[in-house]
Protein backbone atom coordinates (compact mmCIF):
# COMPACT_ATOMS: atom_id res chain seq x y z
CA UNK A 1 0.00 0.00 0.00
CA UNK A 2 1.34 3.32 -0.62
CA UNK A 3 1.76 5.92 2.00
CA UNK A 4 -0.25 8.16 -0.39
CA UNK A 5 -3.62 6.16 -0.04
CA UNK A 6 -2.66 5.78 3.25
CA UNK A 7 -3.04 9.06 4.38
CA UNK A 8 -5.97 9.38 1.68
CA UNK A 9 -9.71 10.11 2.74
CA UNK A 10 -11.78 7.88 0.82
CA UNK A 11 -15.96 8.80 -0.06
CA UNK A 12 -17.48 5.05 -1.00
CA UNK A 13 -20.98 4.95 -2.94
CA UNK A 14 -22.73 2.14 -0.95
CA UNK A 15 -25.63 0.04 -2.99
CA UNK A 16 -26.44 -1.89 -0.58
CA UNK A 17 -25.04 -3.83 2.97
CA UNK A 18 -24.10 -7.15 1.45
CA UNK A 19 -21.89 -5.33 -0.67
CA UNK A 20 -20.16 -3.00 1.97
CA UNK A 21 -19.43 -5.07 4.68
CA UNK A 22 -16.20 -6.89 3.96
CA UNK A 23 -15.01 -4.15 1.58
CA UNK A 24 -15.33 -1.94 4.09
CA UNK A 25 -12.70 -3.30 6.44
CA UNK A 26 -10.49 -3.99 4.28
CA UNK A 27 -10.66 -0.70 2.77
CA UNK A 28 -10.51 1.42 6.29
CA UNK A 29 -7.01 -0.46 7.14
CA UNK A 30 -5.52 0.75 3.59
CA UNK A 31 -7.26 4.49 3.73
CA UNK A 32 -7.30 7.30 6.35
CA UNK A 33 -10.54 7.61 6.69
CA UNK A 34 -13.38 5.68 4.67
CA UNK A 35 -16.64 7.09 4.75
CA UNK A 36 -19.58 5.54 3.32
CA UNK A 37 -22.07 7.32 1.13
CA UNK A 38 -25.78 6.35 0.33
CA UNK A 39 -27.66 7.60 -2.49
CA UNK A 40 -29.49 5.20 -4.76
CA UNK A 41 -32.65 6.92 -6.62
CA UNK A 42 -32.67 3.97 -8.67
CA UNK A 43 -34.23 1.14 -6.41
CA UNK A 44 -37.62 0.37 -7.27
CA UNK A 45 -40.48 -0.16 -5.07
CA UNK A 46 -40.47 2.09 -2.61
CA UNK A 47 -40.52 -0.81 -0.03
CA UNK A 48 -37.14 -2.28 -1.89
CA UNK A 49 -35.50 1.10 -1.26
CA UNK A 50 -36.56 1.33 2.65
CA UNK A 51 -35.48 -2.95 2.94
CA UNK A 52 -32.25 -1.80 1.94
CA UNK A 53 -31.64 1.47 3.42
CA UNK A 54 -33.12 -0.19 6.89
CA UNK A 55 -30.09 -2.97 6.33
CA UNK A 56 -27.39 -0.15 5.89
CA UNK A 57 -28.43 1.79 8.97
CA UNK A 58 -28.58 -1.44 11.09
CA UNK A 59 -24.85 -2.38 9.57
CA UNK A 60 -23.49 1.26 9.57
CA UNK A 61 -24.42 1.12 13.47
CA UNK A 62 -23.14 -2.02 14.34
CA UNK A 63 -19.64 -1.03 12.64
CA UNK A 64 -19.61 2.63 13.78
CA UNK A 65 -19.46 3.49 10.10
CA UNK A 66 -19.09 7.15 9.30
CA UNK A 67 -21.53 8.28 6.09
CA UNK A 68 -22.92 10.77 4.71
CA UNK A 69 -27.18 9.87 3.92
CA UNK A 70 -28.69 11.27 0.02
CA UNK A 71 -32.02 9.92 1.50
CA UNK A 72 -33.72 11.19 -1.52
CA UNK A 73 -36.25 8.28 -3.20
CA UNK A 74 -36.32 10.27 -6.63
CA UNK A 75 -37.78 7.06 -9.20
CA UNK A 76 -39.71 9.61 -11.21
CA UNK A 77 -36.17 11.67 -11.65
CA UNK A 78 -34.51 8.43 -12.60
CA UNK A 79 -37.21 7.22 -15.04
CA UNK A 80 -37.01 10.67 -16.78
CA UNK A 81 -33.64 10.16 -17.45
CA UNK A 82 -34.08 6.04 -18.79
CA UNK A 83 -37.10 6.78 -20.69
CA UNK A 84 -36.61 5.68 -24.11
CA UNK A 85 -33.34 4.70 -23.39
CA UNK A 86 -33.79 1.64 -22.02
CA UNK A 87 -30.76 0.24 -23.75
CA UNK A 88 -28.61 2.19 -21.87
CA UNK A 89 -30.22 1.90 -18.55
CA UNK A 90 -27.09 1.26 -16.20
CA UNK A 91 -24.92 3.04 -18.28
CA UNK A 92 -27.45 6.13 -17.21
CA UNK A 93 -27.68 4.36 -13.33
CA UNK A 94 -23.88 4.65 -12.72
CA UNK A 95 -23.62 8.16 -14.19
CA UNK A 96 -26.40 9.48 -11.74
CA UNK A 97 -25.30 7.92 -8.57
CA UNK A 98 -21.27 8.24 -9.63
CA UNK A 99 -21.78 11.80 -10.22
CA UNK A 100 -23.10 12.39 -7.18
CA UNK A 101 -20.46 10.68 -5.18
CA UNK A 102 -17.84 12.38 -7.12
CA UNK A 103 -19.91 15.75 -6.76
CA UNK A 104 -19.86 14.64 -2.63
CA UNK A 105 -16.08 13.54 -2.62
CA UNK A 106 -15.14 17.26 -4.24
CA UNK A 107 -16.98 19.29 -1.68
CA UNK A 108 -16.08 17.10 1.09
CA UNK A 109 -12.55 17.59 0.17
CA UNK A 110 -12.09 13.41 -0.21
CA UNK A 111 -9.19 12.23 -2.05
CA UNK A 112 -10.69 9.61 -3.90
CA UNK A 113 -13.79 8.19 -4.43
CA UNK A 114 -15.36 4.52 -5.13
CA UNK A 115 -18.21 2.21 -5.43
CA UNK A 116 -19.19 -0.67 -3.61
CA UNK A 117 -20.82 -1.80 -7.44
CA UNK A 118 -17.11 -2.66 -8.40
CA UNK A 119 -17.43 -5.35 -6.17
CA UNK A 120 -20.40 -7.33 -7.40
CA UNK A 121 -20.12 -9.67 -10.27
CA UNK A 122 -23.50 -8.93 -11.33
CA UNK A 123 -22.21 -5.12 -12.61
CA UNK A 124 -20.22 -3.75 -15.45
CA UNK A 125 -16.76 -3.11 -14.33
CA UNK A 126 -15.39 -1.95 -17.24
CA UNK A 127 -18.31 0.51 -17.40
CA UNK A 128 -18.01 1.32 -14.01
CA UNK A 129 -14.64 1.89 -14.82
CA UNK A 130 -14.97 4.34 -17.63
CA UNK A 131 -17.56 6.54 -15.86
CA UNK A 132 -15.71 6.87 -12.56
CA UNK A 133 -12.69 8.13 -14.84
CA UNK A 134 -15.03 10.24 -16.21
CA UNK A 135 -16.80 12.10 -13.12
CA UNK A 136 -13.36 12.26 -11.69
CA UNK A 137 -12.05 13.90 -13.77
CA UNK A 138 -14.47 16.85 -14.20
CA UNK A 139 -14.90 17.01 -10.48
CA UNK A 140 -11.14 16.74 -9.92
CA UNK A 141 -11.79 14.02 -7.38
CA UNK A 142 -9.29 10.57 -8.18
CA UNK A 143 -11.34 7.56 -8.81
CA UNK A 144 -9.84 4.42 -6.43
CA UNK A 145 -10.67 1.64 -9.04
CA UNK A 146 -8.66 -1.12 -6.91
CA UNK A 147 -10.57 -4.32 -8.05
CA UNK A 148 -11.35 -6.20 -4.92
CA UNK A 149 -11.74 -9.97 -5.54
CA UNK A 150 -13.07 -12.59 -3.66
CA UNK A 151 -14.97 -9.68 -1.31
CA UNK A 152 -18.56 -9.78 -2.69
CA UNK A 153 -19.17 -13.43 -1.55
CA UNK A 154 -17.63 -12.92 1.84
CA UNK A 155 -19.94 -9.85 2.43
CA UNK A 156 -22.22 -11.79 1.37
CA UNK A 157 -21.99 -14.71 3.69
CA UNK A 158 -20.96 -11.87 6.70
CA UNK A 159 -24.71 -10.16 6.14
CA UNK A 160 -26.50 -13.03 6.55
CA UNK A 161 -24.42 -13.60 9.80
CA UNK A 162 -25.68 -10.61 10.36
CA UNK A 163 -29.31 -11.18 9.57
CA UNK A 164 -29.48 -7.82 7.27
CA UNK A 165 -31.89 -7.99 4.36
CA UNK A 166 -30.73 -9.54 1.20
CA UNK A 167 -31.64 -8.22 -2.25
CA UNK A 168 -33.08 -10.37 -5.39
CA UNK A 169 -32.29 -8.36 -7.91
CA UNK A 170 -30.30 -5.30 -8.77
CA UNK A 171 -32.28 -2.03 -8.12
CA UNK A 172 -34.00 -0.83 -11.33
CA UNK A 173 -37.92 -1.45 -12.02
CA UNK A 174 -36.20 -3.25 -15.15
CA UNK A 175 -33.86 -5.40 -13.62
CA UNK A 176 -36.70 -6.61 -11.00
CA UNK A 177 -38.68 -7.33 -14.33
CA UNK A 178 -36.03 -9.27 -15.00
CA UNK A 179 -35.34 -10.68 -12.29
CA UNK A 180 -39.09 -11.90 -11.44
CA UNK A 181 -40.60 -12.46 -14.95
CA UNK A 182 -39.43 -15.52 -16.15
CA UNK A 183 -39.33 -16.76 -12.76
CA UNK A 184 -40.08 -20.34 -12.67
CA UNK A 185 -43.73 -21.46 -12.81
CA UNK A 186 -44.91 -17.30 -12.93
CA UNK A 187 -45.47 -17.28 -16.11
CA UNK A 188 -47.24 -20.69 -16.25
CA UNK A 189 -49.57 -19.31 -13.19
CA UNK A 190 -50.50 -16.24 -14.72
CA UNK A 191 -51.46 -17.83 -18.49
CA UNK A 192 -55.22 -17.10 -19.27
CA UNK A 193 -55.38 -14.05 -17.35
Amino acid sequence: MSSSISSARLLLHICCAPCAIHAFSKLRRNFKEVFGFWYNPNIHPFLEYERRLKAVKIWVEREKIRIIYKDDYDLKGFLRQIAFREEERCRLCYHMRLEKTAIVARKGKFDCFSSTLLLSPHQDKHLLEEIMREVGKEYSVKPYLEQIEGRWQKGLNLSRKMGLYHQQYCGCIYSEEERYKHSKGISDKLKGF
